[in-house]
């Protein structure tokens, strides 16, 4: 039975490291244990927060309301010839869920290596890196509603993925609470390498032909090479999503900047890389007060120790306000703000 803590301190329970406190906190490690909570006259009252691995978050103030840490464990599989279905809890690690997969030579999550947060936050967010996302293993994930206790079982077609996007933070956010997600994996594994910075990487390493777990040391030297541990230094990883663009805008930009990179998107958009476009705005490296952008990628904000939420939210405005004046693209913070 999960107990109910007031006035707890969150440093601890979001990457950024940024110092505040809920109301009320409370850890839940099963399905009962939230039937149990939403039982308590509190819960039914109070402003809720579903806290994962607090990776994707900025905290601006303290939270007035229960935190709910969701910390549901479990990974089982099945499979049927060479298809793999895994089903996690979705408190499991997203890394431990994805290290499992490649141990056991079950593939689809390799490139998805060393993305902070949990397995139950994965669908909402459509989490995705280096030419593969959520969306492209994900069969179903079930979720406790929140203001009938029931639980519902969620098809790929009820999410309406979209980058970095899905209906849980549309027409149904802060309506379920995500316990489990079930995902199509294979035993033959079709890589996904055509991104330049695997391909080079492999090319170091005098890898022609590579296995998952190739793919996932390369994705794994190249995130450390680039991002910042959060045990190290506060951040939450990326803090802009890419921007996607139609294609005339495209053609008009290209013609200024020839230089910006830029890759396919869906329906003939262009997707843009945001860390070129704040690097080229000279912010890459900088400090601002306890606040600022990782030395390796301008993409990530972190915090030097002492930084407020609402001063890393305030350097972000700065960030998106110099490039829409050089580029006239507006940048979209991919973090959740609180």
């Amino acid at each position: 039975m999960s107990v109910l803590q007031e006035n707890v301190s969150l440093k601890t329970y979001n990457t950024f490291g940024i110092d505040v406190n809920a109301n009320y906190f409370v850890e839940v490690k099963s399905v009962d244990d939230l039937r149990e909570i939403f039982k308590n006259s509190i819960a039914k009252t109070k402003k809720l927060l579903v806290l994962g691995g607090g990776s994707n978050m900025l905290f601006t103030k303290d939270f007035d309301g229960i935190v709910l840490k969701i910390s549901i464990q479990g990974i089982t599989y099945q499979t049927q010839g060479d298809d793999v279905m895994v089903t996690a809890g979705g408190g499991v690690v997203w890394n431990d869920l994805v290290t499992y997969c490649v141990e056991n030579n079950f593939a689809g999550l390799e490139n998805l290596t060393l993305i902070p947060g949990t397995v139950g936050a994965s669908p909402i967010q459509n989490i995705g890196a280096y030419g593969v996302e959520l969306k492209d293993v994900f069969t179903s994930c079930t979720a406790f509603e929140i203001a009938t206790g029931e639980m519902r079982t969620f098809s790929y077609a009820d999410c309406n993925f979209g980058y970095r996007d899905s209906v849980f933070k549309n027409e149904l956010k802060n309506k379920y609470i995500i316990t489990s997600v079930q995902f199509h994996l294979n035993k033959q594994a079709k890589l996904q390498t055509h991104y330049g910075a695997i391909t080079t990487e492999l090319e170091k390493r005098n890898i022609s032909s590579p296995t998952i777990a190739d793919v996932s040391n390369v994705v794994a030297a190249i995130r450390i090479s680039k991002l910042p541990d959060p045990k190290t230094i506060g951040n939450a990883g990326s803090f802009f999503k890419n921007p996607v663009i139609e294609k005339e805008v495209f053609d008009e930009l290209v013609e200024k900047f020839p230089d910006v990179v830029n890759y396919p998107a869906p329906n003939g958009k262009i997707k843009l890389a945001a860390g070129w476009l704040i690097e080229q705005c000279g912010f890459k490296g900088i400090v601002v007060g306890e606040t600022g952008t990782w030395k390796n990628q301008a993409l990530v904000l972190v915090n030097h120790g002492h930084a407020s939420g609402q001063e890393v939210y305030t350097f972000s405005e700065q960030i998106i306000n110099t490039v829409y004046t050089k580029f006239a693209v507006k940048l979209e913070r991919e973090v959740n703000i609180l």
